[in-house]
């Protein structure tokens, strides 16, 4: 079994692997019973999106980690990868600025991620 802290590091390789821009992680543990760690990331392009997408649901089943539902794929804007304690939020750029998350979970402290990412 992964902790929610290696799965998180993983997701954000993965996303950083496939170039996706603006990486963050937010602590939710408590503030939602949902997951314990929200990352989101942006491609420019709906290619890009898909790219990550893939790279982060391929290395999440290589870990072992049950992949609950993947929405929004087929579409390229906003792709949801539920991971458990982890939930990814995939956007294409233009999209992540309309539905702006990172206001609407504000109250999430940052997880440092800098060491994770090229």
């Amino acid at each position: 079994m992964i902790t929610s802290e290696a799965l998180l590091e993983l997701t954000v390789r993965a996303a950083d692997d496939k170039r996706a821009e603006d990486i963050m992680a937010l602590d939710v543990r408590g503030i939602s019973l949902l997951a314990d760690y929200f990352v989101i990331c942006h491609g420019n392009s709906e290619k890009q999106v898909s790219a990550i997408t893939s790279e982060i649901v391929d290395k999440a089943h290589e870990a072992g980690v049950e992949v609950g539902r993947v929405e929004g794929k087929d579409k390229g804007k906003w792709v949801l990868i539920d991971l458990g304690d982890v939930i990814v939020h995939v956007f294409h750029g233009e999209e992540r600025d309309f539905y702006n998350l990172e206001k609407l979970w504000s109250d999430a402290p940052l997880v440092e991620i800098t060491e994770w990412v090229a």
